[in-house]
């Protein structure tokens, strides 16, 4: 074999790594749905005599994954008319003078990455950045995630907290009640997972 026919299956080689490694990259793409049966958002609100508990409903929700880049897009929208704590007094007056829910009636979050590695199987610790909208604004944040993929579905716990009285809405403290000025919220939900090609989702759009 001649110098330059050596060369060329180098060369050829080279293209054949680049090539499989570009279609594997390219099927790291994973969409990831919510299932709302399978999915809780319950919020926790401490007053000075007991804390509040409550739930809301999720509408819907699907997010794209790139697990190359780590970009993640897609939207998870809750029903903000759909809060309730057990009192109907009390889910009133947050529908009414908190939320506004009649004038806000959705909040979602938009992500746009994760930080740190995502495991194909298997669980996972990690940061999800995005853009975080209730009351009509959109509030960047970053909220810790526990992920725990499956071959064809997903689970996935999130927890964080809504600074809601630092974000413009009322406090509805009064005389008789005092309750913190911050919302903690805690988010579990699944769903399945689908992974397709990107490149090929893509040409075909």
């Amino acid at each position: 074999m001649t110098a330059i026919s050596r060369c060329a299956n180098r060369i050829l080689a080279v293209l054949a790594l680049l090539g499989v490694a570009a279609v594997s990259a390219a099927a790291q793409q994973t969409t990831l749905q919510l299932d709302p049966a399978r999915t809780s958002v319950k919020f926790t609100l401490g007053d000075v005599l007991h804390t509040v508990h409550g739930t809301f409903q999720l509408k819907h929700g699907a997010l794209d994954f790139d697990a190359t880049s780590g970009k993640l897009s897609g939207e998870i929208v809750v029903d903000a008319k759909s809060g309730e704590s057990g009192s109907g007094m009390r889910d009133r007056k947050m529908h009414r003078e908190v939320l506004e829910s009649d004038t806000y009636p959705e909040i979602s979050f938009r992500p746009d990455r994760v930080e740190g590695a995502v495991a194909s199987q298997g669980k996972s610790s990690v940061k999800v950045h995005g853009m975080f909208h209730i009351h009509g604004v959109d509030r960047e944040i970053m909220v810790p995630a526990e992920l725990e993929m499956f071959a064809d579905h997903w689970v996935a716990d999130i927890h964080f907290t809504v600074p809601y009285a630092k974000w413009g809405m009322k406090n509805p403290s009064n005389l008789f009640l005092r309750v913190n000025d911050s919302v903690e919220i805690d988010l579990a939900t699944a769903g399945s997972a689908a992974q397709h090609n990107a490149t090929t989702r893509d040409s075909a759009q």
